[in-house]
């Protein structure tokens, strides 16, 4: 009994001594600057969540938070690098839903979202609009869908490039609306609008921070909304199931991940520290007038989203074909 009771607080003593440091690191973390790796030019939707956030991490963590822009590869450069950064918490990478359908679009990742990377916390929701050229007679979902079924394969599609979220999601609403509508990728959302504005194509995807200003200005019609619900931006554009495609919805999303093997105490300080500074009215109130929904929610859900989006999209990219050259 004696030496059982010895073995026990030896084993006890041995966890302590190697939690311990874990926990004294994560209470002196961050002890300097903190980078935020953002795999996209600057100035673009994402970069501006990140650069808001980082603001106030800043000021409630007592060091700086830098966001340092890595585009390229569309978002895996930057997640290479992350990747194989030093496991400490001083090293973050935004990924968006772009992430979790590149493993199944690039045959020769360089890194594995899975096993290489670690989440931290989702960030943000944002559902994306529907938008056709003004000029055309097409006020609904269902006027597209009736002209993609009465001469397949005659409605253009613009996208921000082959297996881009805007090119998917497209490709999904496609799917399950029985239509065959031809796509046509571009170098980036802003000229695949432009070419929908000057009727070069016939209806674009996009987030509602890049699209709104068209939808205002008159430049694009929005015809739906690709959330569950509609936004109070637009209350007056129906949702795509509201609109006769039942059940379908999809959302861009983002969110902060760490190199693997970074100490948990580190990451829940950081999860905990994000939830507080997306909780703060002023943070609320300039997301969401940007189409954004603030959703921070714990490591494991966030880790439960990237694998059930990776699966979704997969399906997706089966589907349609998609394929980067």
């Amino acid at each position: 009994m004696i030496s059982t009771k010895r073995w026990l607080a030896a084993a006890v003593a041995a966890t302590a001594a190697l939690t311990l440091p874990a926990l004294t690191l994560a209470q002196a973390f961050p002890a300097k600057p903190v980078k935020i790796v953002v795999p996209y030019p600057p100035g673009g939707t994402n970069d501006i969540v990140v650069r808001l956030l980082a603001q106030k991490l800043g000021d409630s963590m007592g060091q700086p938070f830098v966001v340092e822009n890595k585009p390229g590869a569309s978002g895996n450069l930057g997640a290479e690098q992350v990747a194989r950064a030093a496991p400490d918490g001083y090293t973050l990478l935004l990924v968006t839903t772009g992430h979790s359908i590149h493993p199944s679009l690039y045959k020769h990742l360089r890194y594995n979202i899975k096993t290489d990377l670690t989440p931290v916390s989702e960030l943000t929701r944002g559902p994306m609009l529907v938008m056709v050229t003004p000029s055309l007679p097409y006020k609904t979902v269902q006027d597209v869908i009736a002209a993609a079924k009465a001469k397949p394969g005659s409605i253009n599609f613009g996208s921000a490039g082959n297996g881009s979220s805007t090119h998917l999601a497209t490709e999904l609403l496609s799917s399950m609306a029985g239509v065959k509508m031809t796509h046509i990728p571009y170098s980036g959302s802003a000229p695949a609008m432009a070419d929908v504005m000057a009727g070069n194509a016939q209806l674009v995807m996009d987030l509602m921070f890049s699209a709104l200003p068209q939808v205002n200005g008159g430049k694009l019609r929005a015809i739906a909304i690709t959330g569950a619900k509609r936004s109070p931006l637009l209350p007056g554009v129906p949702t795509v199931a509201e609109s006769g495609v039942p059940g379908f919805e999809t959302l861009a999303w983002n969110g902060l991940m760490a190199p693997a093997n970074t100490p948990k105490p580190i990451i829940d300080k950081l999860n905990a520290e994000i939830h507080k500074a997306l909780d703060a009215p002023e943070m609320k109130e300039r997301l969401r007038a940007q189409g954004f929904e603030p959703s921070p929610g714990t490591p494991e859900q966030f880790g439960a989203l990237i694998r059930a989006e990776i699966d979704r999209w997969a399906t997706v990219v089966k589907t349609s074909g998609a394929k980067v050259e």
